[in-house]
């Protein structure tokens, strides 16, 4: 039988053994954590404001395993993702303008006799 070390501020006999934080973060990454918590504040009873926060920490491959990949279609932190919405919004300003030029009556819409489609090509290769 050993004798276990019970003086202030020694490891646990029992405890894991060695384990940086470097192996916790890649345990972390690899499986993925989820951290959710509520915040309330009431006044007599009278509840004022609710915040509700969900964290969930991963690698990028877990959180695609997940079904989570909103940071692919946010323009803020993908390029593709803004050069597909200023497409989009192009496409649809020239639907707007088609619309209006053929409720003109004439196809004319701008008034000078002069005709411009508004399918033709724009720089942005749509």
């Amino acid at each position: 039988m050993t004798e276990l070390d019970r003086r202030p501020g020694a490891p646990p006999a029992n405890g894991p053994g060695t384990t940086n934080l470097a192996d916790i973060l890649e345990r972390v990454l690899d499986k993925g954590i989820v951290i959710a918590g509520d915040i309330k504040i009431d006044l007599l009873d009278i509840e004022l404001l609710t915040i509700r926060l969900r964290l969930f920490v991963s690698s990028v491959e877990t959180a695609r395993k997940a079904g989570i990949d909103w940071w692919e279609t946010d323009p803020a932190l993908s390029s593709r993702a803004m050069d597909s919405e200023l497409r989009a919004e192009n496409r649809e300003l020239r639907d707007r303008v088609a619309a209006l030029e053929s409720a003109d009556g004439n196809g004319n819409g701008n008034g000078n006799g002069s005709t411009h489609s508004a399918r033709s090509k724009d720089t942005a290769g749509t």
